[in-house]
């Protein structure tokens, strides 16, 4: 019997030439848009060879200007461009369903967004996989991976509940372990990066098999030593290491290829800024085969061997993966080094303020290896929904509030494009107010 996909291919016939050639034509204009409209909206692009890298501004974006955005680290903005080509593909999409869903126009342009995808996370495109988020990564992982009666999952309270919720639903399924340790986030500010690594290695144990930890964990921002971490753990017997990276990719840089991590997952809707329901997902090549797919279509017997047999979902959104690989170009406009000492001078310039006012308390990493773009701060007697409540409600600003371990914080996470005065305008509430 033939599959579906199959069947599609043959009634095509000689269509396939007709219509495949146009087809080809449509995306190719629409790709080229998005190159003439990159180039136009980012003229000082290291990408397009005119110069050093410039920053996105708020006019590169959707965003409402009465609104302070504080709050990348939940959910990201798609720059102009990006939204704009997204519009395009599903236009042309929509123009005829069958073929640019079942059909070969897309089939290059969609590799190209996964070449894209593992050179920003410095690793093979071999091991790249595109999925919807980061929790799907965690969830075909605590699915797939062979566990025996026993084995442990080791992670920290500063674990995201995407990275930590599968294992827990698993575990009573496989009879597998999962143990949470407490991580003491009162210290955080004065630690180093070597007792950061050591708090998670003292934790492993004899049955640890897999070591779960976020590259930058979404609470306080502590940026964990990947590498270190990593490399400790294979030398304590630990075999699988499993890095959430939903707060770091385009954020900070990524090379994986080296790192000794066995598991990335990441959402780029949130630092990459590309369309919502995207995900990427690395597999070192070695560990593929201990990982058995979450679900499976009509595609598995062509993808058998590869890592495309890991997002088999038969039906999926093109246009939103097209946009994705926009979203892509779109940061390579602006390069690690620019993005690196802007995001290194707000902190710092955040940190210091906060240090030096009194009834604010700064909660996140004093030293820049261990920090990020995401950091916490409390306003000492104010509980941090309240704070979030009233600054919304009477100046449009955004943050996320978070208490963890006695720490009752606003989490704040600027980005490129934020203008200075939204910064400005939260110490300015909060002055005013408390």
């Amino acid at each position: 019997m033939h599959s579906r996909r199959t069947f599609l291919r043959t009634a095509a016939g000689g269509a396939a030439a007709a219509t495949g050639a146009p087809a080809l034509a449509a995306l190719a204009e629409a790709r080229s848009w998005f190159t003439s409209e990159l180039a136009s909206t980012r003229p000082a692009s290291a990408a397009m060879g005119s110069g050093a890298p410039s920053l996105p501004t708020p006019d590169d974006y959707l965003l409402d200007p009465e609104i302070q955005y504080l709050n990348h680290g939940s959910i990201g903005t798609i720059p102009r461009a990006v939204h704009a080509a997204h519009r395009r593909y599903l236009e042309i999409c929509e123009s005829n369903p069958w073929l640019y869903m079942w059909d070969e126009p897309w089939i290059e342009p969609l590799e190209d967004v996964r070449r894209r995808a593992a050179d920003l996370l410095g690793c093979g495109v071999h091991e790249m996989a595109l999925t919807h988020n980061t929790t799907e990564g965690f969830n075909l992982l605590a699915h797939g991976l062979e566990l025996q009666p026993g084995d442990e999952v080791l992670y920290s309270s500063l674990n995201h509940p995407g990275a930590s919720n599968p294992w827990t639903h698993m575990a009573p399924i496989r009879g597998f372990r999962v143990r949470r340790f407490d991580f003491p986030v009162q210290d955080l500010p004065g630690l180093s990066s070597e007792e950061v690594v050591e708090l998670h290695l003292r934790e492993i144990t004899d049955r640890t098999r897999v070591l779960v930890f976020p590259h930058v964990d979404n609470l306080v921002g502590l940026r964990h030593p990947m590498e270190a971490l990593a490399r400790g753990a294979k030398a304590r017997g630990v075999e699988v290491v499993a890095v959430d990276g939903a707060q770091s990719v385009a954020m900070i840089p990524v090379e994986l290829a080296s790192s000794g991590v066995d598991v990335y997952a990441a959402s780029p809707h949130k630092w990459v800024q590309s369309p919502k329901g995207l995900g990427l997902l690395y597999l070192r090549e070695e560990i593929q085969d201990r990982v058995h797919p979450m679900w499976v279509s009509s595609g598995q017997p062509g993808a058998a061997g590869t890592i495309r047999r890991f997002e088999d979902y038969g039906t999926r959104n093109r246009p939103e993966v097209m946009a994705l690989g926009d979203a892509l170009a779109f940061q390579d406009t602006i390069g690690d080094e620019a993005r690196t000492a802007h995001h290194r001078n707000v902190w710092a310039g955040v940190r210091d303020r906060v240090e030096a006012t009194a009834g604010l308390l700064w909660r996140s990493p004093r030293r820049w290896e261990l920090s990020t773009a995401l950091y916490n701060v409390e306003v000492e007697g104010v509980p941090s929904p309240e704070l979030s409540s009233r600054l919304w409600e009477e100046e449009r600003i955004v943050f996320r509030p978070i208490r963890i371990g006695g720490i009752d914080g606003a989490r704040l996470s600027p980005n490129l494009q934020t203008p200075p005065e939204a910064l400005e305008a939260f110490f300015r509430a909060v002055d005013q107010r408390w």
